[in-house]
């Protein structure tokens, strides 16, 4: 993957403690935390704050917060504002097409665990992305591990995570996470789950049009990385983590779509480049 040089200046780098919150004592993250950050990739994670979420399942010992101050510079940081820069664009370009003008999220780099609009974020949740400040959350540690535990190597993967959530970053531009998010609340949980599953869907191939709009621009795709990013998208389906978690797969309880579905709809992005292209929400999936 070649990426222009330019950085995006809406990083807000909280590595190192940075005062709003502790670190989680002992910290990165192990292989089945890992396996179910990845199950939670996607938008709002407030259901994981409420007793007997995910949180309350794990043994957290805050530490004291360390100094507050920006983290050294580093290249996973350099790659991430590179990323965060050509969705600036693309996605500036496209609401320019429209008529509208293109709001871009802040992307907050953190370790351990932050504060977000949406409650308390932790390493163990994975990236994110909150409607309630428009912000983008990643502990960098994730995208390592993706690569070696998840088996999704390579740049365009950890590109294709960045591209996922601010696809929903997306979404909450053009109103669609607000009327998704009333729909929901009038549902039981079985056709709450499916309707999350369609934004979830339209989000990945939200990312594969961010792909098709940067790679016509500046040629950034290399062998291999459309194949690196369909893997990504592979490795994160509800039906192959539930397989690899709890040895069985329960489909009504899926909330971002089996392995061939986001393989599917990044791969319709990917190809087709337009946000029309994306209709998740009539029709099969």
């Amino acid at each position: 993957m070649r990426l222009p040089g330019n950085e995006s200046d809406n990083i807000e780098d909280r590595r190192g403690g940075g005062g709003r919150g502790g670190v989680i004592a002992g910290g990165g993250i192990g292989t089945i935390a890992i396996v179910v950050v990845a199950l939670l990739l996607g938008v709002d994670p407030r259901e994981l704050f409420q007793e007997g979420g995910l949180i309350d399942q794990i043994n957290q010992q805050e530490a004291p917060a360390r100094p507050a101050g920006p983290a050294a510079d580093d290249g996973t940081r350099r790659f991430v504002a590179q990323v965060l820069a050509t969705t600036e664009e693309s996605w500036g370009g496209l609401f320019q097409q429209a008529g509208q003008r293109y709001q871009p999220p802040r992307l907050v780099l953190f370790s351990g665990q932050t504060s977000s609009g949406c409650g308390q974020a932790t390493a163990t949740i994975g990236p994110f992305y909150c409607p309630e400040d428009q912000r983008v959350y990643i502990d960098l540690d994730f995208l390592s591990a993706m690569q070696r535990q998840l088996n999704a190597p390579g740049d365009f993967a950890r590109a294709y995570v960045i591209a996922h959530e601010v696809g929903h970053h997306v979404q909450q531009q053009l109103g669609i996470i607000q009327r998704v998010n009333a729909a929901r609340s009038t549902m039981n949980e079985r056709d709450s789950n499916a309707l999350s599953v369609r934004l979830e869907l339209q989000a990945d191939c939200f990312a594969g049009v961010w792909a098709y709009r940067t790679q016509q621009v500046h040629r950034i795709l290399e062998d291999g990385d459309v194949e690196s990013g369909l893997n990504a998208a592979a490795s994160v389906g509800d039906d192959r983590l539930q397989r690899r978690t709890q040895g069985q797969v329960v489909p009504e309880s899926f909330t971002h779509g089996t392995s061939a579905q986001r393989m599917r709809w990044f791969r319709q992005g990917l190809e087709q480049g337009e946000i029309r292209a994306c209709d998740t929400f009539n029709g099969r999936l």
